[in-house]
């Protein structure tokens, strides 16, 4: 199926939320040549599969205008998608490396890097109806996967579906109404990897659990 109007995305100078505005105010005078300004996804809205994330970190995605992109997190994440056949190309950490995703589309539940990478939950709801938008654009979605807790709750909510629906919890999934899987697993950022929390074996049995549902 073609996919209908392209989702509302907020503009660069989003004014929604004040601390997130005022933070990307003084990293334009830090840090001149970063995007500061937030994030698109990436990815085509034909996609069976959207990952959200949390938000752009500060050197990462910030950055370099891309999810995921420039920071450990892009380290795993892009590499599992050419794997897995969802995405083609190399990833470089730059977004003019020619990466281009295939079946998966990348989003974050809060569009603008927040201070110490902790959006506020009054942050993520005011940027919830994006992330509504982005859902109710993707005419073949068949999985959500929720990079984390906190996107675990964000995707239900944008869902319509309160957070007592299901529980998160790493390489689990939900089968939601309406025909539509949501599947966790534990964020690929260098806390979770450093420690133990997450392997990289772990992270791609997610993928792999994930392929049935997205052919």
């Amino acid at each position: 199926m073609p996919a209908g109007p392209a989702p509302a995305v907020p503009t660069a100078d989003c004014p929604l939320c004040p601390r997130l505005a005022a933070f990307r105010t003084a990293n334009r005078a830090a840090y001149p040549a970063f995007h500061n300004a937030p994030v698109p996804s990436f990815g085509p809205l034909e996609a069976p599969l959207l990952i959200v994330g949390l938000a752009p970190g500060l050197k990462g995605a910030n950055r370099t205008a891309r999810p995921f992109t420039g920071d450990y997190a892009g380290d795993l994440l892009y590499p599992t998608l050419l794997k897995f056949g969802l995405a083609e190309g190399r990833y470089g950490a730059d977004p003019a490396d020619g990466l281009v995703l295939a079946r998966a589309r990348i989003t974050n539940a809060v569009r603008c890097v927040p201070p110490q990478n902790k959006p506020t939950p009054e942050e993520e709801r005011t940027c919830r109806p994006f992330l509504v938008e982005e859902l109710g654009a993707m005419p073949n979605l068949r999985a959500v996967l929720a990079l984390g807790s906190v996107a675990h709750g964000n995707a239900l909510a944008a869902l319509g579906l309160k957070k007592s629906h299901c529980r998160f919890g790493h390489g689990a999934q939900h089968a939601l109404p309406g025909g539509l899987l949501l599947a966790d697993s534990y964020h690929c950022s260098r806390y979770n990897t450093n420690t133990g929390r997450l392997t990289t074996a772990m992270f791609e049995a997610v993928f792999e659990a994930l392929l049935p549902r997205l052919a």
